[in-house]
């Protein structure tokens, strides 16, 4: 597991072959499944530092989830989005309102608690993904290729508010991209995947300081680490094929 507070990036090497294909599998997804315990071990093991804690059963409790597609409820408003998982631990909605409403402001939606997904954009709707994965106050979230869709204004605009996220919060994310660029300016640590067999093939750290803003984009110690990670992402397909 990664320490507390950390933000940490899961990049895949892929192999493009003649048809223009592009290989899957190097167990990306398959580890946020089994952090949020959605999956069983066949070999290793996930070590929780809470996990001797007296009183600390269940780690689902404190994580979120974030998937590439928002997965909202089209018949549902934003505010209901939000309160499901609440809702399905047995909240009223008056009981949760406060903190879904809290959910909605830290996304920036204030105001639209009663618009339904048809009338949102597409990175509204990330957003209101976003917050119903923070409704539960967890302490970790992972987030699988949540902004891939998006077009790059978007994007830049979502990797800076989940930087806000991560620190207003104390949140610690394990985040996964096939961007260098959105890995480099997002993370403190790297972890470059390959597929077939799917493995690791290097974790690099990011020590530039945060906060990190649209100046860290054009600055020289984000283009060195970016030629870094690529560099090793070259250097893992040449010696895959």
């Amino acid at each position: 597991m990664s320490s507390a507070n950390d933000i940490v990036a899961l990049t895949k090497v892929d192999k493009t072959y003649s048809n223009g294909t592009v290989a899957s599998g190097c167990g990306k997804s398959t580890g946020l499944r089994l952090i949020a315990g959605l999956g069983d071990l066949t070999g290793g093991r996930i070590d929780w530092p809470k996990a001797a804690i007296e009183g600390y059963s269940d780690r689902r409790h404190n994580i979120g989830f974030v998937f590439q597609e928002p997965t909202l409820m089209p018949w549902a408003t934003v505010f209901d989005n939000v309160y499901l998982p609440l809702k399905l631990s047995g909240f009223s909605k008056t009981r949760a309102a406060d903190r879904v409403r809290e959910s909605i402001g830290m996304v920036h939606l204030d105001g639209f608690e009663g618009a339904y997904p048809r009338e949102l954009s597409g990175g509204m709707k990330m957003r209101v993904s976003i917050a119903r994965a923070l409704v539960t106050d967890p302490e970790i979230l992972l987030m699988d290729e949540p902004f891939a869709a998006l077009d790059e204004i978007t994007r830049f605009k979502l990797n800076n508010d989940l930087l806000e996220l991560w620190r207003s919060q104390n949140l610690t994310v394990i985040f996964v991209t096939h961007s260098v660029y959105e890995s480099v300016f997002l993370s403190k640590r790297i972890v470059v995947m390959a597929a077939r067999p799917g493995r690791v093939i290097d974790e690099i750290r990011i020590d530039a300081p945060y906060p990190r803003d649209d100046s860290f984009r054009t600055s020289p110690v984000y283009n060195d680490h970016c030629r870094r990670v690529s560099a090793l992402l070259h250097e893992a397909m040449t010696a895959g094929n």
